[in-house]
């Protein structure tokens, strides 16, 4: 066993020319089954069965969105992958054949991405009026980004979880100081225009999953920061976000929540599903001590008719010992 791989099924898997094609794809990007028989010129069953190949191997795993199925790199092979991937660029340096038809693939893969932007840029245009309309009602994204960064520097991002990622505007914003990040949204066609968005970063950095923040699919103690950019006021009870929230962060992780204070423009309940109207520092205070973390002051920036607050807190090492939460949350 190799890091818990067999040896010969990683040359087995390694023995096919497709299959070759498709591990040296996957370097680049997370790919959909579709897209990726749309590369390899051959039918969607034929590239599954490819694809069992590899992820029984443990060089590849699936991940469902809906009803599309994305394929992407193991996290789990390790130094078994980087050694592939490294074998897959000697042996484009060192057979034609094979440059030739990576090089091939990789226009191909282009052409997706540019596909991919496309239809983010459709998405942004249907939506720009709404998204327009809310923003003049608060502090300018870049002021509201500034100080959000200014309240994370001070520690290490580490593995880094973006709940409700809408865009990707967190996760592209923060990759540059995280070791990795996993976007996480419930909504599939946002889902897809953050992919459009977050494309240009490795794919090893980068990973985009569907999911409900009141119900996280991942294990305990999975990342080291935690952010609600502009969520929490989606939900109808915030604490099993919260509570979700701690549950994945490791001991001393950190938690930042950007949202509005407590306001009565009640018109955005129904013009942006707003289920929430703000929250109090009272309130969003009683919330992170029912879930386990520790507070610290609250950030405001008051440059419109809503305020915008940013709330950080720390996961207290021992999340077992809660303080209730007080009914002034609810």
């Amino acid at each position: 066993m190799v890091f818990g791989m067999a040896i010969e099924d990683i040359f087995k898997a390694l023995g096919d020319p497709t299959r070759l094609r498709i591990a040296r794809l996957l370097g680049a990007m997370e790919l959909a089954v579709g897209e990726l028989a749309q590369v390899l010129g051959q039918s969607q069953p034929r590239v599954s069965r490819h694809i069992g190949i590899l992820c029984d191997a443990g060089l590849a795993e699936r991940r469902r969105e809906g009803s599309w199925v994305f394929l992407r790199q193991s996290d789990s092979g390790g130094l078994v992958v980087e050694a592939v991937q490294q074998l897959l660029a000697l042996a484009e340096e060192q057979e034609p054949g094979f440059a030739a038809l990576c090089e091939a693939d990789r226009r191909k893969l282009a052409a997706i991405r540019k596909a991919r932007e496309a239809a983010a840029e459709h998405y942004f245009a249907r939506h720009a009026g709404e998204w327009d309309e809310l923003r003049a009602l608060h502090s300018a994204d870049a002021e509201v980004e500034r100080r959000l960064a200014k309240a994370l520097a001070d520690a290490p991002l580490g593995h880094l979880l973006d709940i409700g990622t809408g865009t990707g505007r967190m996760a592209e914003l923060f990759a540059p100081h995280a070791e990795r990040i996993v976007a996480l949204d419930k909504n599939l066609e946002m889902l897809r225009v953050a992919r459009a968005k977050l494309q240009h970063l490795p794919a090893a950095q980068i990973e985009l999953v569907q999911g409900d923040f009141a119900e996280l699919p991942f294990a305990d103690a999975s990342f080291d920061t935690v952010i609600l950019h502009q969520v929490l006021h989606f939900a109808a009870d915030p604490a099993p976000a919260l509570a979700e929230a701690a549950r994945v962060l490791r001991g001393g992780g950190r938690i930042a929540i950007v949202d509005f204070a407590s306001h009565d423009h009640e018109e955005l309940r129904t013009r942006h599903q707003h289920v929430r109207l703000g929250f109090s520092d009272r309130q969003m205070a009683d919330l992170l001590r029912g879930a386990g973390f520790a507070a610290t002051a609250p950030l405001a920036l008051e440059g419109g008719k809503l305020v915008v607050k940013i709330w950080t807190a720390a996961r207290r090492a021992d999340p077992a010992k809660k303080t209730p939460v007080l009914e002034s949350a609810l």
